[in-house]
C-alpha cells in the first residue's frame, strides 16, 4: 500500500477494514488472472505507475500472457482511451518484461553489435552496455552466451558487482543464477534470459 492509504489504516482504521474487506470480497468469483488484469485496468484508467507495475507482475504470475494484458487493454479502449493505453505501454515497454518484446509476440527481432570478440575475456562474464540494453557475455574457449542483464523475477536491472566468481545474485531480491548456464540456484525458479547471437567478421551480435 502507500503512504497515504497506510496512514488512513491508521488514523481511520474501521472505515479501512470496511473499505480493504469489500476489495478483498469483491472478486471472490474471479479466478486470480481475470482479477489481476481487472486489477491492471484500473491502475491505467487512474494512472497509477507503481499498481500498475505491481498488478501487471501478478497478472502474469496468475498465467497472463503479454498478448492477454495487451488484449485487455485495447478492450478497455472506450473507457481508457488512447493516451492513457500508451501512457501504460511506455511504462511495459520501460520494465523490459521478456514476454512483452516484439521478437517474443512475432515481430521480427534486430540484430545488435555488442563488441570485438578479442575485448573479451578468454574464459569468464563481461558486462556491456549496448545501444541503451545492458547485457552480460560469458566465454569458455569458443563458447559465447549472452545474458540479459535484467533479472527475471522483477526486470531489475544486475549490476558488474554482483557477480561473484560464477555466482551472479540480483541485489533486491537474492535470486541467484550460474552464470555457466544461466540457471536460477537459489530463491527462484526462473533462469536468465539469453539472447540469440552470432559471431561475424570478429565481431558478436546478439539480437533482441
Amino acid at each position: 500500500m502507500s503512504d497515504a492509504l497506510n496512514y488512513l489504516v491508521r488514523v481511520r482504521p474501521d472505515a479501512m477494514k470496511a473499505y480493504l474487506a469489500f476489495l478483498k470480497q469483491s472478486g471472490t468469483h474471479l479466478d486470480p488472472k481475470t482479477r489481476n488484469l481487472i486489477s491492471v485496468i484500473t491502475k491505467v484508467h487512474a494512472q497509477t505507475e507503481n499498481g500498475l507495475r505491481q498488478y501487471l507482475t501478478r497478472a502474469l504470475r496468475e498465467g497472463a500472457s503479454a498478448n492477454e494484458v495487451l488484449d485487455a487493454l485495447l478492450c478497455a479502449f472506450p473507457a481508457l482511451g488512447l493516451a492513457k493505453i500508451v501512457w501504460a505501454v511506455d511504462i511495459i515497454l520501460s520494465m523490459d518484461i521478456p514476454e512483452f518484446r516484439p521478437a517474443t509476440l512475432g515481430a521480427p527481432a534486430d540484430w545488435h553489435r555488442v563488441c570485438a570478440t578479442r575485448d573479451l575475456p578468454a574464459k569468464g562474464t563481461k558486462r556491456i552496455e549496448c545501444e541503451g540494453r545492458n547485457v552480460f557475455v560469458h566465454r569458455e574457449g569458443k563458447s559465447l552466451t549472452v545474458y540479459d542483464t535484467r533479472c527475471p523475477h522483477q526486470v531489475t536491472d544486475i549490476p558488474d558487482l554482483a557477480l561473484k566468481g560464477g555466482r551472479l545474485t540480483c541485489p533486491k531480491h537474492g535470486w541467484a543464477f550460474d552464470i555457466a548456464d544461466g540457471a536460477c540456484v537459489e530463491k527462484g525458479n526462473r533462469p536468465l534470459n539469453r539472447f540469440e547471437h552470432r559471431v561475424k567478421g570478429g565481431i558478436l551480435y546478439a539480437r533482441w
